[in-house]
């Protein structure tokens, strides 16, 4: 299925193994600017490599990423 066409949901909802693409974040300045700093930003593809509850492990191109359970409700993806 095209990611265009599927609606967005929070990263916090991926399961394991699951590869998604970001396609917005809805967090504000601050928040937003870190997670750009981390290398999660829109349009960039993610794998989910650990689940702990609403924490993630997500890999972007070999370097993993812990995510918090809040911070992923923040990050808006498709799966791919």
């Amino acid at each position: 299925m095209d990611p265009q066409t599927q609606r967005p949901f929070p990263l916090a909802m991926a399961t394991e193994d699951q590869h998604v693409r970001v396609v917005s974040l809805r967090a504000g300045h601050s928040l937003d600017r870190r997670l750009t700093e981390m290398g999660i930003n829109v349009g960039v593809d993610l794998c989910v490599v650990q689940r702990q509850g609403g924490s993630l492990v997500v890999a972007r191109q070999g370097p993993r990423i812990a995510i918090g359970a809040g911070i992923s409700m923040k990050v808006m993806v498709v799966a791919f």
